[in-house]
């Protein structure tokens, strides 16, 4: 779909944050689909601008084994026709130069993974095709220090970007949120943060080569991302989270994102009032 990227998430309009969600990876059509049914069916209700997420492949996992993808272009094209089916913008992740222009064809939002976001030509690539740049922090760097990715964006002819905190490295298999993190890149990227509430408690590597994670810890990192002045929240879900073929053990089950959704949303209101 074509939108305006910035506008669109731009939450002084609604007074709310902006959501990006769905499968880590997209393992088939009708999966897609539905998640982005039922996710747009509840943020509409609740004034939430959404933005559909999946990766089209997995390039980054721990064994050689691990499920990567069902191929590119058939991932790809699923994400086009979820943002075609139900007019939302779609994002998705992206890991050399070339998938840049190639991805761009496809969705209206490119992230740069965590692991990536000092890749110079990676970060320009992606700013020279024109799209909405989503850049993760990665887990190794202070907040501020992502300034220096959102110049390499903007000083190739791109201001329209995000970054995204997904915790900090916190010993070999552990990750940690600073809070303190989101105002800090506010102030230093000057442009919207986001909140990555299942990726953030992602346990790497643990047991057989397989990343561990804290699902019930979901709604206390991402109730306290919108307090201390979050623009949006990333979150990936599942229809069933034991059977997802990447990051199920972090992820939310979709069956519960309704009522997460709707706390958030009270609690966005209620920062909005004594702000």
């Amino acid at each position: 779909m074509e939108k305006d990227i910035t506008s669109y998430l731009n939450s002084s309009t609604t007074d709310n944050f902006f959501l990006l969600s769905g499968p880590c990876v997209i393992e088939g059509e009708d999966m897609a689909l539905d998640i982005a049914e039922k996710l747009l069916e509840i943020t509409t209700r609740l004034n939430i601008p959404y933005v559909f997420k999946g990766s089209y492949r997995k390039a980054n996992r721990s064994r050689l084994d691990s499920f990567t993808g069902i191929g590119d272009e058939k991932a790809l094209r699923i994400l086009r026709k979820v943002g075609e089916t139900y007019g939302i913008p779609t994002v998705t992740d992206i890991h050399t130069p070339d998938e840049a222009a190639m991805a761009a064809e496809y969705v209206d939002i490119l992230q740069i993974p965590a692991f990536l976001c000092r890749q110079t030509d990676l970060l320009v690539a992606a700013a020279k095709t024109g799209k909405f740049v989503n850049i993760k922090k990665g887990q190794f760097l202070a907040p501020a220090s992502m300034k220096y990715a959102c110049e390499k964006v903007r000083e190739s002819g791109n201001d329209q970007i995000a970054v995204t905190d997904r915790g900090t490295f916190f010993g070999y298999g552990d990750l940690i949120v600073d809070m303190r993190g989101l105002p800090i890149m506010k102030q230093e990227c000057g442009c919207p943060v986001i909140m990555d509430i299942t990726h953030s408690l992602q346990q790497p590597n643990k047991s057989e080569g397989v990343s561990g994670g804290l699902p019930e810890l979901i709604s206390t990192i991402a109730h306290g991302s919108i307090a201390v002045g979050a623009d949006g929240i990333f979150m990936e879900t599942h229809q069933n989270p034991s059977e997802a073929k990447s990051d199920g053990a972090n992820m939310l089950p979709l069956s519960e994102a309704e009522k997460l959704l709707k706390g958030l949303t009270v609690l966005r209101q209620a920062v909005n009032s004594i702000s």
